[in-house]
């Protein structure tokens, strides 16, 4: 069945079998792909589509085609390539080399792009179909107005067999330019099915168990997390952080394999408590088992403020929270001493005034503005981030969680302001989690 869905002629069979037995669950979609593309020889259709939620397999049936049918491609994340120059570098470099993708410019423009991908293609013609894959395609929408209407035309401005695919998480009628472009094929991705699920998640068998006995832990697994999570990355990664768990009745002698429901009831509230994190990621495997270990030794005692216990939030909602609790217990003036790098030494004593003898969360927390908040934030956050949409609405969250409060009257929209709302022991807690040391950075811990 496999192999009818994979028949394209100009392909060799035996390659044809390994990319259906890579593609689990995806070959009617790999099918239709590898019938767009067409014959390797052939000109391909101008540009190709290709829409569905994240971990859909739209990238790795793509790659798999690619390579195991040694086409010639160049893969572009549009993630990494933050500036159109190193986009027409990676493609240029990926097809014809150093020298080739050498000769661009140091502000390339499209025009520039254009010419010499002529010029190499003049001197070495494809003989296969050339493609051009764009990983996270929603970002072209961000860059120049005129570079997206020419990739999809790419293949009639630079007269060679050249094919641009465009992975999306978004569709077409959403990412289509106002002033018109033109229309490529599409190819939607749907999500995996429970029983697809199964299937693919069974294959990552332990080979010192059972076929059974791991499909009944996947069932049990899928019977947890499906209804929240069906992302197949995610559920991998929890399927391989809780085995352990699961076989520990197994290996003590306590249990058979085919006793599937004391081992059920053995692993349920470890599932349960693992839900807290999906997605997350705050912590490895191994952090998350020993931390599991010790809550387990000290009999759910709860020692201090854990934030894994009481609270859940999204990495950069962390950070935000920490700002939040440092603009709010240290004076304005100080923002320059903790978060500017060369300031120069400035004791503590030339900051005091009289007002200011007494400690400030002895006093609690001040208001502060937003643009003093994402100030302190983009400061402390271990990596660029931008000031995107996301950032305003987990602002919103910490609001909506109690954990900040805003101060301002409603009618104070372009100057909102905060108060952060979180004890000492909490924002420790909290800062312990992203290995951050909050106590540097507090003017009543100089």
């Amino acid at each position: 069945m496999m192999s009818a869905l994979l028949q394209q002629p100009g392909y060799e069979e035996e390659r044809l079998q390994t990319v259906s037995k890579k593609l689990p669950c995806r070959e009617v979609q790999a099918g239709m792909l590898l019938s767009l593309m067409g014959q390797p020889h052939q000109y391909s259709y101008p540009s190709i589509f290709i829409y569905g939620h994240q971990s859909s397999g739209k990238s790795h049936v793509l790659n798999v085609l690619l390579k195991e049918l040694q086409l010639p491609h160049a893969t572009v994340s549009c993630v990494e390539c933050v500036s159109v120059a190193l986009l027409f570098e990676q493609v240029l470099l990926s097809f014809f080399g150093c020298d080739a993708a050498s000769l661009l410019p140091r502000s390339p423009s499209l025009s520039d792009f254009v010419r010499i991908y002529r010029q190499q293609s003049s001197q070495s013609p494809a003989k296969q179909t050339r493609y051009i894959v764009m990983e996270k395609a929603e970002l072209l929408r961000d860059s120049a107005a005129n570079l997206l209407p020419a990739l999809l035309r790419l293949q009639e401005l630079v007269e060679d067999n050249v094919t641009v695919i465009l992975l999306s998480e978004i569709v077409w009628d959403r990412f289509r330019p106002n002033t018109g472009c033109f229309e490529p094929l599409l190819l939607h991705f749907p999500d995996y099915s429970k029983g697809e699920l199964q299937h693919i998640l069974a294959q990552d068998r332990n080979p010192s168990y059972s076929d059974e006995f791991y499909s009944a832990y996947i069932n049990i697994l899928l019977g947890v997390f499906y209804s929240v999570c069906r992302d197949l990355r995610e559920l991998r990664h929890l399927a391989a952080l809780n085995f352990s768990k699961f076989c520990e009745p197994l290996a003590e002698g306590k249990v058979k394999e085919t006793d599937t429901h004391k081992l059920w009831r053995n692993i349920e509230p470890h599932l349960k408590k693992a839900m807290q994190t999906v997605y997350l990621r705050e912590v490895s495997s191994l952090q998350w088992e020993q931390m599991q270990q010790m809550e387990e030794k000290e009999n759910g005692a709860v020692k201090g403020l854990s934030a894994h216990t009481h609270v859940e939030l999204p990495y950069y909602s962390k950070f935000l929270l920490i700002a939040a609790y440092l603009a709010s217990f240290n004076p304005a003036r100080t923002d320059k001493r903790f978060f500017v790098k060369h300031h120069g030494k400035i004791k503590k004593t030339n900051f005091l005034k009289k007002n200011e003898k007494t400690s400030n969360h002895l006093l609690g927390p001040k208001p502060f503005p937003l643009d003093r908040l994402l100030a302190i934030f983009y400061s402390v956050v271990d990596s660029r981030v931008a000031p995107t949409a996301s950032i305003f609405s987990q602002i919103s969250s910490l609001v909506t969680l109690q954990l900040l409060t805003q101060v301002s009257h409603g009618d104070q929209i372009d100057a909102p302001k905060y108060k952060c709302a979180v004890s000492m022991d909490f924002i420790c807690a909290i800062s312990r989690t992203v290995n951050f040391e909050i106590i540097k950075y507090l003017y009543d811990f100089l």
